[in-house]
């Protein structure tokens, strides 16, 4: 067994509108992730754009479980801005799911560490994993799980965990969306041991079912109207009503600063 640190060091949390932020940078949070794996600690990783962090704010069930994470990374351009904004953190970029997705697996397979991948769809899991290993031939995929597309009983959750800590997996990626991801992370807390990454639509990118918006999009917090763009039907009204509120708490943030 590979201990490194008898606790892991996650990097400090600012509040942003009552949720707390990691202010952290991708060499950093793979560290700690990949840390936590060696010790085998189980812990709680999000990668949080607009939606989570308004999704956070008024949802007190989504709310209460933030609190557990370890680590809360600043995925949207727009939550970097704010934590530079009212904290003065000086953050270079943003943490992206998907992209901290891919510093991960290239340090598990530089340290031959097993991954265990947890959402979606069978067809996707099957493309993201011919995907991967084309990417890192050497990484060791314990298993590829695809829920079926309902809540699971306690019974059914509790064996999900079993096998996972079974499977002799050291990271675990969840792509279950926002926030069904978050809520499976913070009940499995203390049960499923070892770090668990919500990172969302990484599993749909990565396996090419889904395109990624354009890198000066993505630079420039736009990425959410290229997304809407891709499936207006499904995402006009989460990017309405979280991106306004969004732009409203900061307005607000900013004219209690001033008085």
């Amino acid at each position: 067994m590979n201990i490194v640190d008898k606790k892991v060091s996650w990097p400090d949390r600012y509040s942003l509108f009552g949720i707390d932020i990691s202010a952290t940078d991708y060499a950093e949070a793979t560290s700690a992730i990949v840390n936590a794996a060696k010790n085998h600690e189980s812990s709680c990783i999000d990668a949080m754009p607009v939606h989570g962090l308004i999704t956070a704010v008024y949802d007190k069930e989504f709310n209460d479980t933030i609190k557990k994470f370890d680590m809360v990374c600043p995925d949207g351009q727009p939550v970097r801005w704010a934590l530079n904004k009212f904290h003065k953190r000086g953050l270079k970029d943003r943490v992206y799911g998907p992209t901290l997705t891919l510093h991960v697996l290239k340090q598990a397979e530089n340290e031959g560490l097993s991954v265990y991948f947890y959402g979606s769809r069978p067809q996707v899991l099957d493309a993201l994993k011919l995907k991967l290993l084309e990417k890192f031939p050497n990484l060791k995929i314990a298993n590829m799980e695809s829920p079926p597309f309902r809540q699971l009983t306690l019974q059914e959750e509790s064996e999900v965990a079993d096998r996972i800590n079974g499977s002799n997996a050291s990271i675990l990626f969840i792509g279950l969306g926002c926030p069904k991801q978050e809520l499976f992370a913070g009940r499995n807390k203390g049960r499923i041991l070892m770090p668990m990454l919500c990172v969302g639509a990484a599993f749909d990118f990565h396996a090419g079912m889904l395109r990624q918006a354009p890198p000066w999009m993505q630079k420039r917090g736009l990425e959410w109207l290229y997304r809407l763009c891709m499936e207006p039907g499904r995402l006009w009204k989460r990017y309405l009503v979280t991106n306004t509120t969004f732009v409203y708490l900061c307005i607000k943030q900013v004219l209690l600063r001033r008085q």
